[in-house]
């Protein structure tokens, strides 16, 4: 299997279906947004660049199941899954709010070997397979060396549905804001994953999350030389709804204050 090929394709395909969500962005009315939960909208865009994604990936890889975010395909049992999130940031993208961005990735049964983000408001598109390196843009990507908390920048995403650790997760939101050099909330995690993959951030934690919202960013993040984990240390992230996202410097101190308080 041909990786690189692959994840070439893989960046046409988001980039195509950035430039529709990029075209849609003006037209989009109130009437044009669902509720799927309290704080969890969609509207005809995620929905419709779904299927652009889906489709041209069947030409790809005709085999392989499907996670996506809008049940636009769905697995069967397959080795090979693609796991998709056709719009990353939907509540910012309706607000007219950047980040927002089209993550997909490709899975091996649960390990990511292949991953595309592409960040829509500044054209950004980041890209790893599996033993090829990280890359923005056609540039090699590195995390960064920061080792400690006075140093680093961290990002993190909100609760909006499950709020059962809240008050663990401001106990830990003031430890960071205190210590660090600040927090920020994106609203995609995606992004905040190929962030941490190319420097930006020093570390990225949230819980509540979902496969397709962090797939291809693990991939990325990984060649980049970052490391991820589960809130206690393990490797259950990609469905377990939970993540720890740092650099090899900075981990085992970031590592020791999320799994405090949350783990």
């Amino acid at each position: 299997m041909d990786l690189q090929h692959i994840c070439k394709t893989m960046a046409a395909v988001a980039k195509s279906a950035g430039q529709f969500i990029r075209e849609e962005r003006s037209k989009i009315t109130n009437d044009d947004i669902e509720l799927k939960g309290k704080a969890s909208l969609v509207t005809y865009v995620d929905k419709n660049a779904e299927t652009m994604i889906v489709t041209e990936l069947r030409k790809l890889i005709p085999e392989a199941g499907y996670i996506t975010e809008e049940g636009t395909a769905t697995e069967d049992g397959e080795q090979l899954k693609w796991v998709i999130d056709p719009l990353d940031g939907t509540t910012n993208f309706i607000h007219g709010i950047f980040p927002h961005s089209v993550s997909i990735g490709l899975i091996d049964g649960d390990e990511p070997i292949a991953g595309v983000v592409y960040e829509i408001g500044q054209d950004e598109l980041f890209s790893a397979w599996k033993g090829g390196g990280a890359w923005l843009n056609g540039n090699p990507i590195e995390v960064s060396k920061c080792s400690t908390h006075e140093d680093a920048l961290l990002a993190t995403g909100f609760p909006y549905y499950n709020f059962e650790m809240l008050n663990d997760y401001l106990r830990l939101l003031e430890f960071f804001m205190i210590e660090t050099r600040g927090m920020r909330r994106m609203g995609s995690a995606a992004v905040d994953m190929v962030y941490v993959a190319c420097g930006r951030f020093d570390g990225f934690f949230e819980h509540a999350l979902h496969s397709w919202d962090i797939a291809a960013g693990i991939i990325i993040l990984k060649e980049a030389g970052g490391k991820v984990c589960d809130f206690r240390g393990g490797d259950n992230f990609l469905h377990g709804k939970e993540i720890i996202a740092s650099n090899e410097n900075y981990f085992p101190a970031f590592f020791e204050k999320v799994n405090h308080y949350l783990g």
